[in-house]
């Protein structure tokens, strides 16, 4: 795997409140994860960020933006939507049989020729979430629509998709690049929803291209 380089920013991964070592937080919603986030800069001091978002991440990021919008100096949405559907299919597998989510449904997520390993590594790291958590998230997705807002995005944005994204489908991400002047897009082949663990030399290639050809000039 090709390790991300970017000596002109610190590169910061956040566990999202209720997911893997954050607190847990009996009510999460998209406000509390934007405001998180907030918290996190502010404490650390930072003046400008360029926020990375995959999925509900990019929903997230975006509403930070809107709110928060002198904070960011770029985004980056991985394989999201200014408008994120989930089907009732999905939702009724992770509230009455979330072994089910685990053995078929993940399945969607991936391109057919995705290795066997890389997918059996995300089933157990979702099998040790708890199932109302990523049924919150997945609620949280599908009750976001802020497609009204997307032309207002004014900052510099790199847009990554996937040729066979069955969740967030190209059409996602070209409406971003229709609707956000300043802005990139880079469509992965043979890559689903879950690109950044079947193609993660792909994903760091366009971001680190991103940031050196295109955000230095700015």
């Amino acid at each position: 795997m090709t390790d991300l380089n970017i000596t002109s920013h610190k590169i910061i991964a956040i566990d999202l409140p209720s997911h893997a070592k954050s607190e847990s937080f009996t009510v999460l919603s998209l406000d509390l994860y934007v405001e998180v986030i907030k918290k996190l800069i502010d404490s650390l001091n930072i003046k400008k960020v360029v926020l990375c978002g995959h999925s509900l991440g990019g929903a997230v990021i975006q509403a930070y933006f809107y709110k928060y919008t002198n904070d960011v100096e770029a985004l980056i949405l991985l394989a999201t939507g200014g408008r994120l559907r989930v089907s009732s299919i999905i939702l009724d597998a992770i509230k009455n049989n979330f072994q089910e989510y685990l053995d078929s449904v993940l399945l969607g997520a991936f391109h057919r020729k995705t290795s066997k390993d890389i997918i059996n590594n995300l089933v157990k790291e979702t099998s040790k979430m708890e199932p109302q958590v990523i049924y919150n998230d997945f609620k949280i997705c599908d009750n976001f629509n802020m497609l009204d807002k997307v032309k207002s995005i004014d900052v510099p944005c790199l847009i990554i998709c996937a040729n066979s994204d069955k969740l967030t489908p190209i059409k996602y991400s070209q409406y971003f690049h229709d609707n956000i002047k300043e802005s990139q897009i880079v469509i992965i082949k043979d890559a689903g929803h879950m690109i950044m663990l079947e193609k993660p030399n792909e994903i760091n290639k366009a971001i680190q291209d991103f940031f050196e050809n295109y955000l230095k000039k700015k």
